[in-house]
């Protein structure tokens, strides 16, 4: 009877459904939802801040301003290369889902170089900036700017970080079809950042 009982546990346990089919939501995938809720209400308060202080000054930007915010050659091609990660970023999840593990890996690696690159043409950006005389400490524009995008810059550091370690995971054969919380979550993280800066680029350069 307990060889029996054995042989049915055993049965079971191999056809059990995957992790992500059953009902409910992981552990690792609701707190990275709870994490971005907060970070929605932390850059709601930074945007709210800076429409506030726009909406207060006589002109916007300063006139000694006005002309040294440029899209190109850096800013603009920088904004299509982190809209580009986030659809590498859903590459990689949709291939880990069919249980494609290559696939993920060269997606992630590719997400994780576009990220750097955005980062390193935001330095090249700032130093432009600050040879122009936009400072951190030169008004509330100089202020404004540094804080909204220099906040993003982090969680964007912050996802290539988070990534790389998806990468490496995934290197290492660790992620399948019926395990990839991390995968997953890590992707919602990174659209988080890729639709934050959307708003930024369109508050900053466009509106």
């Amino acid at each position: 009877m307990s060889a029996h009982s054995s042989a049915l546990t055993t049965t079971a346990a191999e056809h059990a459904p995957p992790a992500h089919a059953q009902g409910g939501i992981s552990n690792v995938i609701l707190g990275m939802l709870l994490f971005i809720t907060s970070e929605v209400m932390f850059f709601a308060g930074l945007f709210a801040a800076y429409f506030n202080v726009r909406a207060n000054a006589a002109e916007w930007p300063p006139l000694e301003f006005a002309d040294k915010l440029h899209i190109f050659p850096l800013v603009g091609p920088a904004t299509v290369l982190l809209i580009l990660s986030s659809f590498t970023c859903q590459i990689g999840v949709w291939a880990i889902r069919r249980n494609d593990r290559r696939g993920l890996t060269r997606a992630i690696a590719i997400t994780v170089i576009l990220g750097a690159t955005f980062l390193v043409m935001q330095a090249l950006d700032y130093a432009n900036l600050y040879a122009d005389g936009i400072r951190l400490d030169g008004g509330t524009f100089g202020t404004t700017y540094y804080t909204l995008t220099g906040f993003h810059g982090a969680h964007v550091l912050g996802g290539v970080l988070m990534l790389s370690v998806v990468l490496y995971r995934s290197m290492s054969g660790q992620f399948s079809s019926r395990h990839h919380d991390m995968v997953e979550a890590a992707s919602m993280y990174w659209h988080f950042v890729d639709v934050v800066w959307i708003l930024l680029f369109s508050t900053l350069y466009i509106l």
